[in-house]
């Protein structure tokens, strides 16, 4: 999974998102976050749902009963990078509030499908986590 995720990262930079920006009718973009343990950089692509000028993701993690190593990422420390297509801009992360992941979800599925099946297959919540740009 490693060598995919290292090649889509590449395929995104390298065309300033032109290639690898879409899964299906869901965006997608490239969050950096700082490695919990490590303190290395991690890139990881993931789809979103943008909201009030923020991006929104689900730490679905395919429906696997562990988080995904991003939002552990993100607990620990907040600040991370997005990029968007050409667009590259520090974000502070947040987990939604019950009433926001409530209004979200739903965009979520409406985008693809499998968000149902990832909820389905895991006792976990999955957690809504806002990535608002820092001006």
């Amino acid at each position: 999974m490693r060598t995919v995720t290292a090649a889509h990262v590449a395929m995104y930079r390298g065309s300033r998102g032109k290639l690898g920006s879409r899964m299906g009718r869901m965006p997608v973009l490239l969050l950096t976050t700082t490695g919990r343990k490590s303190g290395k950089p991690r890139t990881t692509p993931l789809s979103y749902v943008e909201d009030r000028g923020s991006f929104v993701l689900a730490a679905s993690n395919g429906g696997n009963p562990w988080f995904p190593s991003w939002y552990h990422n993100l607990k620990a420390r907040p600040a991370a990078t997005v990029q968007t297509g050409a667009q590259r801009m520090q974000v502070a992360a947040r987990v939604a509030t019950a009433a926001e992941r409530e209004r979200l979800w739903p965009k979520f599925v409406e985008g693809f499908k499998g968000y149902e099946s990832y909820a389905a297959k895991t006792s976990r919540p999955i957690p809504l986590v806002i990535l608002t740009p820092e001006l």
